[in-house]
């Protein structure tokens, strides 16, 4: 089950109380106070973890609670601090305070580390009140109370490249072609229902990661088909990938279909369409094609924009492997909003 939003409950440890003690050994008179203090309680942290794709591992397990301080003891023994408990998470985890929409971390790489919930500080135990007016002090302090709070889990998708297409552009066949990634293909609409991501690989070691996101439709910014709930993993990405059919399913044509991708990821996000690109024309060995692919030229020549023309079907995709480096060498990291 892919979870890319949630909300988790965390409550730090209680720090431990002080001691109230005083030193009794035979032959030593008034040997004085001796209370401990108190050990500090655990913290909660959220670490950005590699083991982890997405949020469903927090899906059954929405409460955390890190362990309380030890108290103090005679004979100036202090309590030892508690564990701090982490809890691991995706990179590109946004955490935000769920009550009151404060953000609180972006966790955008790999061993990331934010505090949520601070551990309570141990009391003083009553040796601490000593001094020269109150030699033999009976007051010792309690243990402070853990941070509690809600927080808000939101995954955002970090990949180099983000495919977007309408359904049965063929992104999914794209990505098993130019990757080690198995996403299920299938001749009907909206096979992929959630992000999936792919490695390229180059023969000089260099891996670019590559992000396919349900496919969208007219309106998906306002939640028309999958609506939005997707758009989010593609607001890392340096290099957008716009996939058209050149056959034209529905009826549809493809430079009609690329300027409705444009408009959503505009409506979605100000900016978002303007990001560097690369435009794949898929399925150009389908018969149908051959009618739209000298006008799409036609279209696209004052675009200046890279376009490639393929059949990911087909398996050849040097070409658009080679392309896809060469558009990302130059593609600057976006900015989060």
């Amino acid at each position: 089950m892919f979870t890319d939003r949630l909300k988790i409950s965390v409550k730090a440890g209680k720090g431990g109380n002080g001691c109230c003690s005083f030193h009794r050994e035979k032959y030593v008179p008034k040997g004085g106070p001796d209370g401990g203090d108190g050990g500090n309680g655990g913290s909660v942290y959220l670490e950005a973890s590699v083991h982890e794709q997405n949020l469903s591992a927090l899906l059954y397990q929405t409460s955390f609670q890190a362990p309380n301080g030890p108290g103090g003891r005679g004979a100036n023994c202090h309590g030892r601090n508690a564990d701090d408990i982490v809890i691991n998470v995706p990179a590109g985890t946004i955490v935000t305070d769920a009550e009151t929409g404060e953000f609180i971390a972006d966790l955008d790489e790999i061993g990331a580390r934010v505090m949520v919930a601070k551990g309570g500080r141990g009391g003083r135990g009553n040796v601490r009140f000593a001094s020269s007016r109150n030699r033999v002090p009976r007051q010792c302090e309690p243990g402070f109370p853990g941070e509690e709070r809600e927080i808000a889990l939101e995954l955002k998708t970090i990949a180099d490249v983000g495919l977007v297409g309408f359904p049965n552009a063929g992104k999914s066949t794209l990505l098993g072609a130019i990757s080690s990634a198995r996403p299920k293909v299938a001749p009907y609409p909206f096979t992929t229902l959630h992000p999936v991501v792919g490695v390229v690989e180059y023969e000089d070691c260099s891996r670019i990661t590559v992000a396919d996101i349900p496919g969208l439709i007219e309106g998906a910014h306002a939640n028309v088909g999958l609506g939005h709930d997707f758009l989010r993993h593609i607001e890392r990405t340096r290099l957008l990938v716009y996939v058209l059919d050149a056959a034209g399913t529905d009826g549809r044509k493809p430079w009609d279909d690329l300027d409705s991708l444009r408009n959503e990821l505009e409506l979605y996000q100000d900016g978002l369409s303007r990001r560097a690109a690369l435009i794949v024309v898929n399925k150009c060995d389908l018969q149908e094609a051959q009618e739209n692919l000298a006008e799409l030229r036609d279209r696209l020549s004052s675009e200046y924009i890279p376009t490639v023309e393929m059949s990911a079907a087909s398996g050849d995709s040097a070409e658009f492997r080679e392309a896809l480096r060469k558009a990302l060498s130059g593609a600057p990291k976006p900015t989060l909003r």
